[in-house]
């Protein structure tokens, strides 16, 4: 790609804008990288320095993304300005991350009013800050089930990214261009934004509308329309099972009917299915949070932690007691 544009977008002149990123340990590469580079191909679509940036990191020393590479960032966390925009950026194990000296910070930084944001997990870290208290959030998919029992005061949100206010949350991934697109469109008009789209070969630019996961249909690779509302039904009631006649039921079938279209579409039982639900959800729950096993089984409709764990063990082949036990000696390491 030739550094010299034959033509440039006209925005006027106009205010710098700064940027400070955050990075955690082993933070999301994808998330960052996505970030910056919107950044940098709007000053060279525009042809002005519209945006500058700084990498921070707690400590001020080398810090590695998740896929191991070393960052050195350009300082420990400092004071910044009113108008500078805070961008955290997570990744796996953000509990761990925010530590107690970066949620202080967090808290001190917000108090001189800037716009904070948290890409990916990030939005963890903000909401034990505090600082979505009251507020709409997203955070990954996959961190959504312990988000919601610790931030009760959060509403959270499925889309792929949110802006509420002065505070920015994104489901990590691509939904980092989704989130500058908007910030310079809001900035410095459409044009611009859809201009660093094309540089990105970015066509398919999503709003805080869309959701960050496929739809049941797409997911399951199955378009049946009756199959995709009972599998909804299915995810939405994890604490309070609803029975398969009930089911059944809702979408005008028979209870043997829903067994015949669960073995024909996805080769288990209704029951199955749903039980298999339940347990990725404990699962999340036991490797992302400090609840008790008692709690993640109640969280996830079990009566007792008995069962729990018996059906825990068929389907994973290991108790819950020693997943979470593997799982803290990995991050150990």
């Amino acid at each position: 790609m030739d550094d010299k544009l034959e033509t440039t977008v006209e925005v006027g002149t106009a205010k710098q804008r700064r940027f400070v990123f955050v990075l955690l340990d082993n933070f999301t590469l994808l998330c960052f990288s996505a970030a910056i580079e919107s950044l940098r191909i709007a000053n060279r679509m525009s042809g002005q320095q519209l945006y500058t940036w700084t990498i921070m990191a707690e400590g001020g020393g080398v810090v590695r993304c998740s896929a191991g590479t070393a960052f050195q960032p350009d300082s420990d966390l400092a004071e910044t300005g009113r108008d500078d925009t805070i961008l955290v950026c997570g990744g796996i194990d953000v509990a761990s991350a925010s530590t107690k000296r970066l949620v202080g910070w967090l808290r001190r930084e917000a108090r001189r009013g800037p716009i904070i944001g948290g890409l990916c997990t990030a939005g963890y870290t903000l909401a034990k800050a505090g600082l979505l208290d009251g507020k709409k959030a997203t955070i990954h998919w996959e961190n959504q089930d312990s988000f919601v029992e610790e931030f009760e005061e959060v509403t959270l949100t499925k889309s792929v990214f949110v802006v509420d206010g002065q505070r920015i949350t994104t489901a990590g991934g691509t939904s980092s261009i989704d989130l500058m697109l908007k910030l310079i469109a809001d900035d410095h008009g459409e044009t611009l934004a859809g201009a660093v789209a094309d540089q990105l070969i970015y066509s398919s630019i999503r709003t805080d509308q869309d959701t960050q996961r496929l739809s049941v249909p797409t997911r399951i690779g199955v378009r049946h329309p009756k199959l995709s509302t009972v599998i909804q039904m299915m995810e939405t009631n994890i604490e309070e099972p609803i029975s398969p006649s009930l089911l059944a039921k809702d979408v005008s079938m028979s209870t043997r009917q829903l067994e015949r279209l669960f073995r024909r579409y996805l080769n288990r039982s209704p029951k199955r299915y749903y039980m298999e639900l339940r347990l990725q959800k404990a699962r999340n729950l036991l490797m992302q949070t400090d609840m008790s096993v008692i709690n993640v089984a109640l969280a996830c409709g079990f009566a007792s932690p008995s069962h729990f764990s018996k059906c825990y063990r068929s389907h994973y082949n290991t108790t819950p007691y020693r997943e979470r036990g593997a799982q803290a000696a990995r991050l150990s390491v």
